[in-house]
């Protein structure tokens, strides 16, 4: 599971996801691109959720890029606790993630392959997402 290997500290506030992303937005690595739709967080279950899926469609050919990195941490309480006595602890960690940014990559493939293994990592996922293509690609 990814999970930051020493944070500064163990706890954070919730933050905001204004905006559209700034960083990430285009395909920079490989062909094919699963692209975010809305924001939300994504835990480092669902990331590995999706690669899983991804590399048994690819049937371990092409490559294979994670774009986005859990180093959020979410808290939880614990059930039947009462209110008061300081914030959870860490249960999961999250990546924050914006419309627009690319969450996956892939190259080396066919396209109906990539097509595939990106939808399949879609499932996976509980914000909305797209297959994109690289720019120079759409051409061809």
């Amino acid at each position: 599971m990814l999970m930051p290997k020493r944070v500064k500290y163990r706890k954070q506030h919730r933050g905001r996801m204004k905006g559209k992303a700034m960083r990430g937005a285009e395909i920079t690595f490989g062909d094919y691109g699963l692209q975010a739709l809305e924001p939300g967080w994504v835990s480092a279950r669902q990331i590995e959720a999706a690669r899983r899926a991804m590399v048994r469609t690819m049937k371990r050919r092409g490559k294979l890029w994670i774009r986005i990195f859990p180093d959020k941490p979410y808290t939880q309480k614990p059930p039947e606790t009462r209110m008061g006595k300081g914030k959870g602890n860490v249960e999961y960690w999250v990546a924050v993630v914006k419309p627009g940014r690319i969450m996956f990559e892939i190259s080396g493939l066919p396209s109906s392959i990539a097509y595939e293994a990106m939808r399949q990592a879609s499932y996976k996922f509980s914000i909305r997402t797209k297959v994109v293509t690289r720019p120079e690609m759409a051409g061809e």
